[in-house]
């Protein structure tokens, strides 16, 4: 759906890397009990041009990567209010469906600018819903601290191929941290854009990052996102501020595209 191609303007070594994201397992959240636990994980319907993935972080607010609430082909923002998110869903129903009230996004993200570790750093939104979700069974996650290289995540998205019903991936790895990136061994396709990215740590799932894109990298494919720490709080005060209301035009800037100057590392990367 949006499809960008882009370099990481930083050099990542996959030395002594974690496996492959090839050679993982999904396994298909499409019935009640597999579902069980993932609900406030949804799809982002985004004006009836394609979907992202979201996550429940409070009962009226779900997180997301910015890059999904802009239009590929003319770099305005799109019309939030024509978003809608549909917790849990699976195979033509949702736990709940809930329409957008408001929206922001990282007041440092440039959707059209030079695709570099500070874009996807700050890859990162918020959606308010028009009416919170109190439904026993859609369980807001909650956040944790950044992950550090080699500990063990997870992700649960939708997908090319998979739109009607998520995926787990339970295990799959951090192999680097650089300036506010995580570069991760997870598998992700076109439609993962904005999906969590967990941490197991103690037993209970909490988001640790969300899927800004997927790349690949000496023939590897890893997925890349943001660390939550400082982006969340920053959108965090932009909604108790009264912001978002509004639809503000895309940063004027210039793509990159792959294979030009700026790529220095000889990695690929598509935004899913």
């Amino acid at each position: 759906m949006r499809i960008i191609g882009w370099v990481l303007a930083a050099g990542v070594s996959l030395a002594g890397a974690l496996v492959s994201a090839d050679e993982h397992d999904l396994q298909r959240l499409d019935t009640m009990e597999a579902a069980r636990g993932w609900e406030a994980v949804g799809r982002l319907d985004l004006n009836g041009t394609g979907f992202c993935t979201g996550a429940l972080i409070a009962p009226d607010l779900v997180l997301t990567a910015a890059h999904c609430l802009f239009d590929k082909s003319t770099g305005q923002r799109i019309d939030h209010t024509g978003v809608t998110f549909l917790a849990g869903w699976r195979n033509g129903r949702a736990s709940a469906y809930r329409s957008v009230r408001r929206a922001v996004v990282h007041p440092d993200y440039a959707f059209d600018g030079a695709l570099s570790a500070e874009r996807v750093r700050n890859d990162l939104a918020l959606l308010e819903l028009d009416q919170p979700i109190r439904n026993t069974t859609v369980t807001p996650f909650q956040t944790a601290a950044r992950p550090h290289k080699g500990d063990e995540v997870g992700v649960v998205s939708y997908a090319r191929n998979r739109s009607e019903a998520p995926s787990l991936e339970e295990v799959c790895g951090v192999m680097a941290r650089q300036q506010g990136v995580l570069i991760m061994s997870c598998s992700v396709d076109f439609g993962s854009s904005g999906a969590p990215i967990f941490s197991f740590a103690g037993g209970a799932p909490r988001i640790v990052s969300v899927v800004s894109a997927k790349a690949e990298l000496d023939g590897q494919k890893v997925a890349l996102g943001t660390s939550l720490d400082e982006p969340l709080g920053v959108l965090k005060s932009e909604l108790a501020a009264g912001r978002g209301h509004g639809l503000d035009p895309a940063p004027l800037a210039n793509r990159v595209r792959v294979g030009d100057a700026r790529n220095r590392t000889g990695a690929k990367f598509i935004r899913p």
